[in-house]
């Protein structure tokens, strides 16, 4: 027998008390609630190129239109926090249905992971990933969702001037794929109004402007500073950066730190961490003297070739569980919590960590 009645899984409505007692809150807006208000047409067909004709259909449209950009500035309905998730590739007695890519970016908790400095460049990463190739796989709820993460990650740069770089690729990436999917593939592809899709649009190269005019201003700093340090420890913390941009910019800031970031020991051990013996054979690079340039031979096998990326913390995946989740260090410290209900009897050999590209594989049926 079908049920007729309101889905009982719902999450309810939502009300607010007023003067007069509880009122149901309409969810397209405050500006739709009341029926009985009389609507100008003329105002409202004055600069909207929606509005082709007069009365009703000018109504209809125009309340349309009220709907989308509602529904765009709304954030999400559903907010989850939650530290792990179940991955599901098939149906079993016990479970049916799967896991989707969209179930996973919606249930894990993202939003709190920007904060942190060691996820954050991963969850960058991941959603960079996501607006490539993975972006019309998403369910409408989730697309939602990533926005709303996007716009804490563009926030929480323009306050702290954190890593903008990887930032303003993020967003070019996805600003090629959404102008790809609205001009040329078509508007099937995507989920909702197109409309909505060329408000974010909008929304992105306002974000890219913001991050282009971002100047992070010079610190005061009375104490010992970077140049303060004795030249080996400065060559030192190079050689822990991975990044060879990062060692390029740093190299920008004193004649002193420039003569640094050019050595070819550096570069060498740069070269060695990301790229194996077996590449460095096919594209051997050398100078005049017949020695190998090695900040030359890193920039031509990083066009051919994948990079070893690194993270300061990434998610992490139960092979006894087929958990994904989100691993606290300072309670694995002091309880011994592996971060999720393992029943394994050895939970640290089950672990693995989650690169970002092996996350999006994780999903892929």
């Amino acid at each position: 027998m079908p049920f007729l009645g309101k889905d009982w899984r719902s999450p309810g409505w939502s009300w607010t008390k007023t003067e007069h007692g509880w009122k149901r809150i309409v969810l397209f807006g405050h500006e739709l609630e009341d029926n009985n208000r009389e609507i100008d047409l003329a105002e409202l067909c004055s600069d909207n190129k929606e509005n082709l004709f007069v009365g009703d259909v000018c109504e209809l449209a125009t309340t349309k239109r009220k709907k989308d950009l509602y529904n765009n500035n709304t954030k999400s309905q559903f907010v989850y926090r939650d530290k792990w998730i179940y991955v599901q590739k098939g149906s079993t007695k016990e479970r049916h249905g799967y896991c989707t890519l969209g179930e996973a970016l919606n249930r894990l908790d993202f939003s709190s992971a920007i904060q942190d400095l060691r996820r954050f460049n991963y969850v960058a990463k991941l959603f960079q990933l996501i607006a490539r190739s993975q972006l019309t796989s998403l369910s409408g709820a989730a697309q939602k969702n990533y926005f709303n993460i996007l716009e804490k990650i563009v926030r929480k740069v323009l306050e702290d001037h954190y890593n903008p770089r990887l930032v303003k690729e993020l967003l070019q990436d996805l600003s090629s794929t959404l102008h790809s999917l609205t001009l040329h593939v078509g508007r099937c592809v995507l989920v909702g109004n197109v409309n909505i899709w060329l408000c974010r649009l909008e929304t992105i190269l306002k974000w890219q402007q913001q991050l282009n005019n971002l100047q992070i201003p010079k610190q005061m700093c009375n104490g010992m500073s970077f140049n303060d340090l004795p030249l080996h420890m400065q060559n030192k913390i190079l050689y822990k950066l991975s990044d060879a941009y990062d060692i390029i910019n740093l190299g920008q800031a004193t004649p002193t730190l420039y003569l640094l970031s050019e050595n070819q020991t550096l570069w060498k051990r740069l070269y060695h961490f990301h790229f194996s013996d077996k590449q460095f054979c096919r594209n051997v690079v050398l100078t005049k003297s017949d020695n190998v340039d090695w900040k030359l031979m890193y920039f031509t096998l990083q066009k051919h070739y994948p990079m070893k990326e690194q993270y300061g913390d990434t998610l992490h995946f139960c092979k006894h569980c087929s958990i994904l989740f989100w691993k606290d260090r300072h309670l694995a410290l002091l309880f011994k919590d592996c971060g999720h209900p393992c029943t394994a009897n050895d939970p640290d050999s089950c672990l693995m960590p989650i690169s970002p590209q092996h996350f999006i594989d994780l999903f892929k049926f």
